[in-house]
């Protein structure tokens, strides 16, 4: 049998983890054939190991971990292997594959565009797009977050696309939007690249508050996160429907029956 376990980051605000759980059942009913769970690395549960458990008692003897995250990091390259480790050595005999997060997609395009038509449905030639980042110490998953910017650019008719990070690592807040300012917007739309709302949604309205007071000229507006849409299910959904066709292929591709040939001269 197989299983999908769903892998959320978890969050100290419950109503985040409310939004993941609500995201991945949307997910599971498009895979009903499956065993499917959802696990949390941090401050809800089940754990991750807890997870594979859940998946292993209904009869999983090949579980699929789907990271429910935008960019592969420090939770996606270390702590995620590092259970993943544990669960090969506890469950000799129960297969375990590891998909990577969402990374760069086009898919993620489209719900750029509406987050950014819900607020302003007609573009000014002197506003700037800010996409802000949680930010990581891992310099490819940062470095992602500007493939985004720059596809987005292409995508969208908005003058600046600018990118910045809540923490970790520089262009920090108020740094993109001073960027965005001298560059000559009069205008700041900032999109929050984050899945669910969390600590740091609340954190960055409070900061673009205190911005906004500082540059009384320059409106500063923030719009949606990327939320539990229609669009994002679809999107992982792919994903995750390619994964499992491609996981089954190679399976087919294992087994070669054997072959009886009549006791003849084969010419070729």
């Amino acid at each position: 049998m197989e299983a999908v376990l769903f892998i959320g980051h978890g969050s100290r605000v419950s109503e985040a983890n409310e939004e993941l759980l609500r995201f991945t059942r949307q997910l599971a009913v498009k895979f009903d054939t499956l065993i499917t769970e959802t696990c949390f690395l941090e401050w809800a549960f089940p754990n991750v190991l807890q997870g594979m458990e859940l998946c292993i008692k209904q009869g999983a003897k090949r579980i699929l971990l789907l990271p429910i995250m935008l960019f592969a990091a420090g939770h996606a390259k270390i702590d995620i292997p590092m259970v993943l480790a544990q669960a090969r050595q506890k469950y000799p005999n129960v297969e375990f594959i590891y998909e990577t997060p969402l990374g760069v997609d086009k898919g993620i395009l489209p719900i750029l565009s509406e987050l950014l038509q819900a607020v302003q449905p007609h573009r000014k030639e002197d506003t700037a797009v800010l996409l802000v980042g949680r930010g990581s110490s891992d310099p490819d998953a940062n470095s992602d977050l500007y493939k985004i910017a720059r596809l987005f650019w292409e995508h969208t008719d908005a003058r600046w696309v600018e990118v910045a990070y809540y923490g970790v690592t520089t262009p920090l807040v108020e740094e993109g939007i001073e960027r965005c300012i001298c560059l000559g917007a009069k205008e700041v739309i900032v999109l929050p690249y984050l899945l669910f709302t969390g600590v740091l949604i609340s954190r960055l309205k409070q900061k673009l508050f205190q911005i906004n007071r500082q540059y009384s000229s320059i409106a500063i507006r923030m719009g949606g996160y990327l939320g539990v849409s229609d669009q994002l299910v679809s999107l992982f959904s792919r994903r995750l429907n390619q994964r499992i066709k491609a996981l089954r292929n190679e399976q087919r591709n294992i087994y070669f029956p054997k072959t009886e040939f009549p006791n003849k001269k084969i010419y070729v």
